[in-house]
Order: structure tokens, then C-alpha cells, then sequence
């Protein structure tokens, strides 16, 4: 830890400000979000049904406008969006404490997706705006902060929302404005260079025809929704196969936080020698190949589980433990997948990060930005629909190694696809897209 602080303090102090920027949001938000659920249904006593409406509205909405998040960043500045989106979050993180309408919550839920979407590309672009040559180091300390408040923000809203989860709504919207108020005075501004087409000057579609002309782009785009769809499984079917495990439901919760535990630790503690390890034997094509690669391995120890020692019922329960050590022997193969695809993660992202700016030409950052972030989602939902989908399929034809199989696969395609780009040149600097040419008016 003490090398990633000495790696950040050799930043300059804006992209030192974005690194606890991060660092803050994320605290704020996984402060209340985790506890939102049974705040609406207990608390105020909502529908599975309308539960699942007002979390999916935030969803919806910021992934649905990480390109118009993006390109107003490209526009407007960096800055501006940064600050406006914790302006934004603020006020519907204060709101989702205090009104009771479904209406209302609907309205704080939008607001608060739609704050991500506003500053999440701009602050990824103005920190590859201002860290230059030294973009994937960056990305790796960014990566560090982003975890570290994935940890803590949690375990500040136990102790919240113990006492009320309108304390915990209230402290959110207090750190957001801390937020806002910080950026506003001690951030500089930063905005694309006016040679950008990305500027008032050019219509909002021309941005787009520009972004969409890249061909390099939309291939690594799509090539990189199955990491999206891997990785999200720390938070789909690992939990639920702890759960299927668990002997009760204490048991269950024990694991399930240790699952988050071991992956926000180990991020935390490796993120950036893994990063420095890997630059200095790979190109960012190798890298992202490999740790794609390293994807699909993570699900092989729940293969084997299964193949070799295949249950009807939780395994817990069938031995009867409740020990720590029978919890412990029962819960390997989900943490040993845990472990493995946390470190391919943190292997892949800061390269990933890197090469969407480098197949940019450092024009429209923060737009491709939004529209990678846009694919992402909607290859999440899609991902977790198919997975879903195995889940069931295995319960019904009692093979459950059906889905690890099928995430083994997707790892192993989604890395022969890099490999593929990256053989073809495609995931180098090459020149920057066509645009048509007309004069500002």
C-alpha cells in the first residue's frame, strides 16, 4: 500500500485530486446503495416488482447516457461535468432518505444514475488528459482508490443504516457535497484542444459519425463486453453460489462479505505491482489477452467442484458444518474463482483503460469513453440474462457445471478475440478517424 501512496504522490496534484475523487464517490455510493433494497421494501413497504423499477431506473439511466455524459465532457470541459454530476448525485442521494412517492423516488433514483453518467467518462478523460505518457500507471493507482472506497463505503453504511437509513442518506449527500464543493475550487479546468471536432463548433452527430467511423474502436468495444459480463459475476453467481453452498443464512452473509473482502483487498494490495510486472514483459495487447485468458480459468475451480464432487443440495448443509474450517473447505472453490478473477481484473483494466484512449487519437476522449461505457451495460444485462438463463438450464437438466463451463468459454473467446485485433494491428495508434470536413458555423 505504501508504494501505491508514494506512486500517487508522484502524480500532479489534479490528477492527485481525481485519484481521491474516485476514491470519495465510491465510499458515498456503495454508503447507501447496498442498502437501498431493503429500504424501499421494508422501510417503506414497496413491491419485489416496484423495487426492482426504482433500481433499475438508476441503472438505466446512467448506462443509457454514458455517451451523452461523454460527449457533453468533450464539449462543455471535463470539470464542468465532474462537478455537475456530484451536484446531481448529491441531490438525489438526499432525496432517496426523505420522500415516501413512487414518483419521487423514480425522480432521485434518474437523478443519481444520471450523475454517473455525467462525470464517470469525464473523469476518466481528463485523467488521461493530464497523466500523458504515464496513462497506465495512472489507471492502476485510479484502480486502488476505486477499490478502497468499494471496502470501505459498505462498512460505513452497516454503522449508518443500523441507526437509520436516512443517516446514512444524509451522510452520502454530505460527502457528495464535500465533493463538489472541492472540485469546484481546487480542480483546473480541462477541456479538449479546439482542433477537436469535439467542440461547439461541430454538431453533437458529427462527434458520433466520428466515434462510430473508428473501426479499431467498436471491434475492441466489442470484443471487451465478455470481460464486462466475467467480471460482473463477483456480484451475480459467485454470491449465489455461496449461498447454495451455505449450510443457513448466517453462514451465507459470512461468505458473501468474505467474498467482497478478499476481492476489494486483493485489488487494493497488488493493483499496482501487478500493473508494473506486467509493462515490463507485455505490450497492452499481450496483457489484455492474457488476463482475458485468466478470466475464463477463474470458473475452472467450480467446474471441477462440480464435475468431481456434483450435489443435489448445499454442500454445507450435506456435511453439516458450521465450523469456520468446514465453512472454509466448503467455500474454496468460490473464493479460489473470486481470487483468480479479481487478479485477471486488475491485470486487464489499466491496459484496457490505455488502449481506448490510444485508439481515440486523443480526440473525443471523454465520448469514447461513454459509448464504451454504454456498450459495457448493455452487454451486462445481456451477459447476466444468458447467465441467468445457464443458472436455471443447469437446475433443470441437473448439470451444474453447465455455467462455469459456459464462462470458461466466454473467457477463452473473448481473449482469442484481442489476440485476433491485436495481430491485425488493430489496437495501436493508427490515424484518427475521418470527419466530415466543413467550416464551424
Amino acid at each position: 500500500m505504501m508504494a501505491t501512496i508514494s506512486q500517487a504522490r508522484s502524480f500532479e496534484r489534479p490528477v492527485q485530486l481525481l485519484f481521491l475523487n474516485q476514491f470519495t464517490i465510491n465510499i458515498g455510493f456503495y454508503m447507501l446503495m447496498p442498502y437501498l433494497a431493503a429500504h424501499l421494501s421494508g422501510d417503506l413497504g414497496l413491491a419485489a416488482w416496484l423495487v426492482g423499477l426504482v433500481l433499475g431506473v438508476r441503472n438505466l439511466t446512467q448506462q443509457g447516457m454514458f455517451l451523452i455524459g461523454g460527449t457533453l465532457a468533450d464539449r462543455l470541459g471535463y470539470k464542468r461535468l465532474i462537478v455537475a454530476g456530484c451536484t446531481l448525485r448529491t441531490v438525489g442521494f438526499a432525496l432517496l432518505g426523505f420522500v415516501d412517492s413512487l414518483p419521487a423516488l423514480i425522480v432521485a433514483s434518474a437523478l443519481t444514475g444520471f450523475a454517473g453518467a455525467l462525470f464517470n467518462p469525464a473523469v476518466r478523460a481528463y485523467l488521461a488528459h493530464d497523466a500523458g505518457q504515464r496513462r497506465t500507471e495512472a489507471f492502476a493507482v485510479f484502480n486502488v482508490f476505486y477499490q478502497a472506497g468499494i471496502v470501505i463505503g459498505p462498512l460505513l453504511g452497516v454503522l449508518l443504516t443500523g441507526i437509520s437509513f436516512q443517516l446514512t442518506c444524509t451522510v452520502a449527500a454530505a460527502v457528495f457535497a464535500g465533493l463538489t464543493v472541492l472540485q469546484a475550487r481546487a480542480l483546473p479546468d480541462r477541456r479538449p484542444e479546439r482542433s477537436d471536432p469535439g467542440t461547439t463548433g461541430f454538431s453533437v452527430l458529427t462527434d458520433w459519425r466520428a466515434v462510430s467511423a473508428n473501426r479499431g474502436f467498436l471491434l475492441f468495444s466489442l470484443a471487451m463486453i465478455g470481460s464486462y459480463v466475467l467480471s460482473f459475476q463477483v456480484y451475480l453467481v459467485l454470491p449465489l453460489q455461496i449461498r447454495r453452498l451455505a449450510p443457513d443464512e448466517h453462514s451465507a452473509t459470512l461468505g458473501v462479505g468474505a467474498l467482497f473482502v478478499v476481492s476489494g483487498v486483493l485489488a487494493v494490495a497488488t493493483q499496482v505491482r501487478i500493473t508494473a510486472w506486467c509493462r515490463r514483459r507485455w505490450s497492452p495487447g499481450q496483457a489484455i489477452t492474457r488476463g482475458l485468458a485468466l478470466m475464463g480459468v477463474a470458473f475452472t475451480p467450480l467446474l471441477l467442484a462440480d464435475l468431481l464432487a456434483p450435489t443435489s443440495g448445499p454442500a454445507g448443509a450435506a456435511t453439516g458444518s458450521r465450523s469456520w474450517p468446514g465453512l472454509a473447505l466448503v467455500f474454496m472453490p468460490v473464493l479460489a474463482a473470486a481470487v483468480i478473477l479479481t487478479l485477471a481484473t486488475l491485470i486487464v483494466y489499466p491496459f484496457e483503460m490505455d488502449t481506448i484512449v490510444n485508439l481515440s487519437g486523443n480526440r473525443l476522449v471523454a465520448t469514447h469513453y461513454g459509448l464504451y461505457s454504454t456498450v459495457s451495460g448493455i452487454g451486462i444485462t445481456a451477459g447476466n440474462l444468458a447467465t441467468g438463463a445457464a443458472l436455471d438450464t443447469a437446475d433443470t437438466w441437473n448439470t451444474p457445471a453447465l455455467p462455469w463451463l459456459a464462462l470458461s468459454i466466454l473467457g477463452v473467446a473473448c481473449a482469442w478475440a484481442i489476440h485476433r485485433l491485436s495481430c491485425a494491428g488493430l489496437l495501436t495508434l493508427g490515424p484518427p478517424p475521418k470527419t466530415p470536413l466543413r467550416m464551424p458555423s
